[in-house]
């Protein structure tokens, strides 16, 4: 942990604090703590006493039925890195993530990666105009040729980042090149299953010489969206929430229904049809969720 002058310590929970009820992991990278000093021989020993209220969090489960898990806490920024070639970019997996940022009000930004690799940029000229038409920031990025790095460097000199994504989108190569000197370790994409090894395997808070602090997360294998209900998911997609008002029917679900704004907008060209299949999508879990009797985490 780092202690409020910058200093890297290693600290121990209180018992009292591991029996404290929290959402997914007692304390998470990003958590505001109070610690304790004890001098225990020649060495300074820190004691976590106390966990701050989290002013945002970041909460996701690996799975239907799984426990959830806080990725990350108090985060001023997410930014969801997506892989354009080497892994393929899975759009309904990326919609996961910013549902994600959008249901805890975090600011969003999209790294669209890997611009060198061959058809990458015929990808991002697909996927950087669907995702600013609904109001995302979006950056394309190469740590190899260094497009985009300055300003995504930029980016993250302010505050606290989150870095999310699929194993293999390259997050940690990216702040390899951000800041040369990290050694983040990085891996291949297997050809065999198309998708990347997990080499960060667990959080980090990494600080920048820019001034910002960077939480370097796991690669996600799922993204499972914990405690939202339909109505707050289809919130979370705000170009479709904003036309969904005008729908004929109230608790429309955009699909046989007469009198859909939504499929109008999607025929019409105003709604991406991706983004209205991932809405169905995870509003069917939240269905199953809700029939299965699951609550928010608290």
């Amino acid at each position: 942990m780092h202690l409020g002058d910058g200093v890297e310590v290693d600290a121990f929970l209180r018992g009292r604090v591991k029996r404290e009820a929290r959402a997914g992991d007692r304390v998470v990278v990003g958590d505001r703590v109070r610690v304790v000093r004890e001098r225990q021989g020649d060495e300074d020993a820190w004691t976590i006493e106390e966990v701050a209220p989290r002013r945002t969090r970041i909460v996701r489960r690996s799975g239907p039925g799984r426990k959830p898990k806080a990725v990350a806490a108090n985060v001023d920024r997410l930014v969801v890195v997506v892989s354009l070639k080497a892994p393929d970019p899975r759009l309904e997996i990326v919609d996961r993530f910013l549902v994600l940022g959008e249901f805890d009000d975090v600011p969003l930004l999209m790294v669209l990666n890997k611009l060198d690799l061959p058809g990458a940029p015929a990808v991002a000229e697909q996927l950087g105009p669907l995702y600013t038409r609904v109001g995302y920031d979006v950056l394309a990025t190469s740590a190899r040729t260094g497009d985009g790095i300055d300003d995504l460097s930029a980016r993250l000199g302010e505050g606290v980042s989150a870095l999310v994504g699929p194993s293999g989108v390259g997050k940690s190569t990216l702040l390899n090149a951000v800041q040369p000197g990290l050694d983040l370790r990085t891996g291949a994409v297997s050809r065999r299953l198309g998708r990347g090894r997990h080499t960060t395997v667990s959080s980090r808070l990494v600080p920048l010489e820019s001034g910002g602090l960077v939480a370097d997360t796991p690669g996600f294998g799922e993204v499972g969206l914990w405690g939202l209900g339909e109505r707050e998911i289809e919130g979370a997609f705000p170009e479709i929430a904003s036309v969904a008002a005008e729908c004929r029917f109230r608790g429309c679900r955009h699909r046989d229904e007469p009198g859909c704004a939504v499929k109008d907008a999607v025929e019409d060209g105003e709604i991406a049809a991706s983004r209205l299949e991932s809405l169905r999508v995870l509003a069917a879990e939240a269905r199953k969720d809700a029939r299965a009797g699951r609550r928010p985490a608290g």
